[in-house]
């Protein structure tokens, strides 16, 4: 049987992962600090006689006997990584070094979720893997895109010098049930705007886009590219249907059948205007596109934040 671990198994996306592969039969070690990540995501896991819970921060040396380990351990909202940044470097290098090392060691195949971060504020549109990035190094946001990309580069030296079996996915705009109602990234922040009939923030003029992506697809992928033999350069996961952000608010305004009205403040620092993945590479080599659509996500999601903020259906 596989024995796998997932640092970052309590975070929304780590939470997924954990339930996903239980289903397949996997033996699963949960391994986070809660900085980000919550025990009500996988409180449901606690009687599975397959998973297993350690808490523990990566920066950390860690020693397991694993066949596979998805490094998932950073937070990902800005809310969360500019509220500590030394933190979250320290998270994706030291962490991804001690992860690496305990791969080297075990010899088990290592995944890690990177970001389309690493694109920074893109001059190519849609971004290709072989796009280097327009990435700001002294910014407020470069905390998180800088440690990544380190995290990118020891991934790549590890396999190079040390022959470790390694992947690298970069993870475009991903939404669902589980993210943290203070999460602060713009789908969680619209929805529970909207089903308290408080005004929805638009940063900016609203015509920045993003690309979204509903978990189950994300966390599909991400197995796919953890079983696929020799597939070592990063990859692109997201969907590519493009929306602005204002086209946002106004879709979730509606699918809540919210009073709330759009009010708009100030673009924080280094916000990308685009972000799009180009796909092609996931689709030829994992055979992978995403199913579900805004809506349909969206209507998910929404249903999932109505149940926590207990707010009874219009």
């Amino acid at each position: 049987m596989n024995r796998i671990l997932i640092t970052g198994g309590a975070g929304f996306l780590g939470s997924h992962l954990c339930d996903a592969l239980l289903e397949r039969g996997a033996d699963v070690v949960c391994v986070d600090n809660f900085f980000s990540g919550y025990k009500d995501n996988i409180r449901h896991l606690f009687s599975h006689s397959y998973f297993e819970l350690i808490r523990h921060d990566i920066i950390h040396p860690l020693f397991l006997e694993v066949d596979k380990i998805y490094n998932l351990a950073c937070p990902a909202s800005p809310l969360y990584y500019q509220n500590n940044a030394i933190k979250t470097v320290k998270t994706s290098v030291m962490g991804t070094i001690n992860m690496l090392g305990m791969a080297k060691r075990i010899k088990a195949r290592i995944l890690l979720a990177s970001t389309s971060e690493v694109y920074g504020n893109p001059a190519v549109h849609p971004q290709k893997e072989s796009y280097w990035g327009n990435v700001n190094p002294v910014g407020v946001r470069s905390c998180y895109d800088e440690g990544k990309r380190v995290a990118e580069t020891l991934m790549m030296d590890y396999h190079r010098q040390n022959n470790v079996d390694t992947r690298i996915v970069r993870i475009f705009n991903t939404y669902g049930p589980r993210m943290a109602i203070n999460d602060g990234r713009v789908v969680s922040n619209f929805i529970v705007q909207a089903l308290r009939g408080e005004p929805v923030t638009v940063y900016g003029d609203g015509t920045q886009t993003r690309s979204f992506c509903y978990v189950s697809d994300l966390i599909d992928a991400f197995i796919l590219t953890m079983d696929k033999e020799g597939f070592t350069q990063p990859v692109n996961l997201g969907n590519p249907a493009e929306s602005t952000i204002l086209e946002l608010a106004e879709k979730i305004i509606t699918l809540t059948k919210s009073s709330s009205k759009i009010i708009r403040k100030p673009l924080p620092s280094d916000d990308p205007v685009r972000r799009c993945p180009d796909i092609s590479l996931a689709k030829e080599k994992l055979g992978w596109q995403p199913k579900i659509g805004l809506e349909e996500g969206l209507l998910k999601t929404i249903a999932y934040f109505r149940e926590k903020l207990d707010i009874k259906k219009r």
